[in-house]
């Protein structure tokens, strides 16, 4: 998340002979995160102007929405929305199609979802050599860009870089869609610019329902913050990474001192384990590993060294797997235990 969309749209040679393909990723899948969905149900027009946009800046005849399997009424909305405007001659320069999924959340990755989107098993693929721009889809010079990304693009183009640029902070420029669920008052979808206090986010959301125990700020992947940590947050992606963890996909988890960490921890890595494709090991061992011991920690049986045996698996797995999932389970449940360690060491008494 935040890599510019035009350095990626730059790596496309023009001299390029091959084909070229364009490919919205759509396939939100991130626990806490439903951002996209509200621009696909609400305004799929948007959506499909930024792709037209898009595929003329990288003269892509093809495009592909590649669409989270569960979304199958907004696939629809979709398709309805594509005879629409192809009928009213937008989209004469690239032919677009609705791509369902499905429902493998590790072809969230961009590899992956080219994969499948081939109509093999949906593994991440070795990079080198296999960047999108060099070798994508079928082999040829493939761009990937989000929803959200795309759907920036008719404001950009219509109003000028410098209209774009005022919103937000130096560095961190445009709007953003927030996903607030959690213990708020009001859930939903908040639009603000980059760096708005995460306060005025839960304001927004009609504020946290009892005593703020903890908040993840960018979906289930990414560390959690403490109640201090996130008490003067900018929500932006270069005060995110001071905090030590990342604004992602946008989708802001609010816990109360009714949650339990542990418990949290463990369904936490449930879900990642059922999701491993399986292809690298410390990815599917490690998974496995860090919720057997869990299990047994929320049990009450587990021994003293099982709590830093799992900080030491979260420190060994991160950036040694072929796609970001395995640092997308090892750095919350490592911040979770560090964060919130005595918790789990209560576990240790029972």
């Amino acid at each position: 998340a935040g890599f510019p969309a035009g350095t990626k749209w730059g790596f496309i040679s023009h001299n390029e002979t091959r084909p070229v393909y364009l490919i919205c990723n759509a396939d939100e899948g991130e626990p806490g995160t439903f951002k996209d969905r509200q621009i696909m149900e609400h305004d799929p027009h948007l959506l499909i102007e930024g792709i037209a946009i898009a595929a003329h800046a990288i003269r892509a005849k093809k495009a592909f929405i590649y669409i989270r399997g569960e979304y199958r009424w907004i696939s629809h909305i979709l398709e309805n929305a594509l005879a629409e405007a192809s009928k009213a001659g937008y989209l004469e320069h690239v032919d677009i199609v609705v791509h369902r999924g499905g429902g493998s959340y590790v072809c969230g990755d961009e590899t992956a979802l080219i994969e499948s989107l081939e109509g093999k098993r949906g593994n991440p693929r070795r990079k080198p050599p296999f960047f999108p721009a060099a070798v994508g889809l079928y082999g040829c010079p493939t761009t990937v860009n989000n929803v959200e990304t795309l759907a920036c693009l008719p404001y950009l183009f219509q109003n000028g870089a410098d209209a774009f640029f005022k919103f937000g902070t130096i560095g961190n420029s445009g709007p953003k869609l927030f996903g607030v669920s959690g213990h708020v008052n009001k859930p939903g979808v908040f639009e603000f610019e980059l760096g708005v206090p995460l306060s005025t986010i839960l304001q927004a959301a009609g504020g946290v329902k009892g005593t703020l125990k903890g908040v993840i700020v960018g979906g289930l992947s990414v560390p959690i913050l403490t109640p201090d940590e996130a008490a003067d947050l900018k929500m932006d992606f270069d005060s995110c990474l001071k905090k030590g963890t990342m604004i992602g996909s946008g989708g802001v988890i609010v816990l109360n001192d009714t949650v339990s960490i542990p418990h949290l921890a463990l369904r936490a890595i449930r879900f990642y384990a059922h999701e491993s494709c399986g292809q690298c090991t410390p990815c599917r061992e490690g998974s496995q590993a860090i919720q057997s011991l869990l299990k047994n920690l929320v049990a009450g049986l587990g021994k003293s060294s099982d709590i830093d045996t799992i900080l030491h698996l979260c420190a060994k797995i991160q950036g040694l797997t072929l796609c970001p999932l395995g640092s997308a389970f090892a750095m919350p449940i490592e911040a979770m235990v560090t964060k919130y360690r005595s918790e789990f060491e209560m576990l240790l008494k029972r």
